[in-house]
């Protein structure tokens, strides 16, 4: 038997040490928060990614009643990323949320595991790693890649 550890490196930095790109990333999820259509759980999340043609989509989490039927911001937001862009290639994403009090949640959250799989797929096609900022009020954590979030993830696509 052996035994194998999977360690996931993440910075933790204020918002005014991200660089002026990750901040208008930043900036653009949390501002997305706002278009969450979030009656069931008042939990809105905002996401923002960043294209290799510096266009930025963006995406905010829609629930509905029929709750499978609902869909996480960076689903919206990487849905819509390849729809419309289908050449361009993810460099980044930004995820924000706010509380059932409408205030920023303190620390950030990262995306559920349906969301981790496409977004490894989307890393997948771009070729490189695609980096995740996860925003909270208090601090942002930096990750260097979706597979650093979900190393074990289903990647054979062929």
């Amino acid at each position: 038997m052996k035994e194998l550890k999977i360690i996931t490196p993440i910075i933790s930095v204020a918002y005014d040490e991200l660089s002026e790109s990750d901040r208008k990333l930043v900036d653009a999820a949390r501002e997305m928060t706002h278009n969450s259509y979030a009656p069931y759980s008042r939990f809105s999340v905002g996401a923002a990614i960043l294209l290799d043609n510096d266009v930025i989509v963006t995406g905010s989490n829609q629930e509905n009643v029929a709750y499978p039927s609902g869909i996480c911001a960076e689903r919206t937001a990487a849905f819509y990323a390849h729809a419309n862009y289908p050449e361009a290639r993810f460099r980044a994403i930004a995820i924000a949320a706010r509380e059932t009090s409408g205030e920023e949640i303190a620390e950030p959250i990262s995306p559920c595991g349906a969301c981790r799989q496409v977004l490894a797929e989307y890393e997948q096609l771009a070729g490189r790693d695609v980096k995740v900022i996860l925003a909270g009020r208090d601090c942002i954590y930096i990750v260097p890649s979706v597979k650093s979030l979900m190393p074990l993830a289903f990647t054979d696509f062929n």
